[in-house]
């Protein structure tokens, strides 16, 4: 599926862009199967905020419970003062994961795909294991700020293989809080590490590397259907939204089977629903 030039930048880079990947009938299917989980969504029975600022505390039940489960959550900026939504839910949903590849057939479909399947090999993943989806909406005007982070730091395994898969449902811009990187990262340390045991998550401080600043990140815009692909330490953040265009992304996140898939990883599966590839 890639070629030595695209397999060659991305060992360079840390990421890599494959325009076109994904048909706006693909696209279609999952943005409106996501409005349909968003309508049937009721927060009177359990929801939660996502946020990535001082994420080990504001980490809850809800959250850990969402590991092999579908779940909603709100924006940051969605409610008022007395904890009213300002908008429709329609327009206050942050993402919804954690588990929409393994438990809706519409998001299934969207997922396991040969295409896909080949890409991975492409990048490494010789035994791809897809442990968690998310819908992402960054909605307009409230759309919450991503840290600069590393996605190993949630997903680490000995060697490092974790790679993400994220794909650009509706044109991604600076305006609308696209993904920024900083090309080359992905070979320094991993920074922290999210660790789960039991109910209690610490984010561990492993390496005091600065985040990256203005001079060295760089903007990922990408047109939809879009799959971006990246290193599990490539360092990324993406800004708010503060456009009156929300900015819709799906990603997946796989290891490589022959690594050692940490046991403190907050999520973990056993035989009642197995991790499993693209295909």
């Amino acid at each position: 599926m890639l070629n030595e030039e695209q397999r060659a930048r991305y060992a360079l880079d840390g990421y890599i862009v494959l325009p076109g990947f994904k048909s706006a009938q693909e696209i279609a299917a999952v943005r409106e199967r996501a409005a349909q989980i968003v309508d049937a969504f009721d927060p009177g029975q359990g929801s939660g905020i996502f946020t990535t600022r001082n994420q080990a505390t504001a980490t809850d039940d809800y959250f850990l419970r969402s590991d092999n489960t579908v779940r909603c959550f709100f924006e940051e900026e969605a409610f008022d003062a007395e904890g009213r939504l300002r908008q429709d839910k329609s327009l206050s949903i942050n993402k919804i994961g954690h588990a929409l590849h393994d438990l809706d057939p519409v998001f299934e479909r969207f997922s396991r795909d040969p295409k896909l399947a080949a890409v991975a090999r492409d990048l490494g993943l010789a035994e791809a294991l897809v442990w968690q989806s998310m819908y992402i909406f960054k909605q307009p005007g409230i759309g919450g700020e991503v840290r600069w982070h590393q996605d190993a730091t949630f997903f680490e395994t000995t060697p490092i293989s974790v790679t993400t898969f994220w794909f650009a449902l509706e044109d991604a811009t600076v305006d609308n809080g696209c993904l920024w990187v900083q090309p080359g990262g992905h070979r320094g340390p991993m920074r922290e590490r999210f660790v789960r045991n039991g109910d209690a998550i610490n984010m561990e401080k492993l390496d005091a590397t600065p985040w990256p600043d203005d001079s060295v990140a760089v903007p990922l815009e990408a047109a939809a259907g879009s799959l971006v692909c990246f290193h599990g330490l490539l360092p990324h953040y993406s800004a708010p939204n503060r456009s009156a265009v929300s900015r819709h992304a799906y990603t997946l996140h796989a290891t490589d089977g022959r690594t050692a898939y940490s046991p403190q990883n907050w999520i973990q599966r056993d035989s009642a629903l197995p991790a499993r590839g693209f295909e």
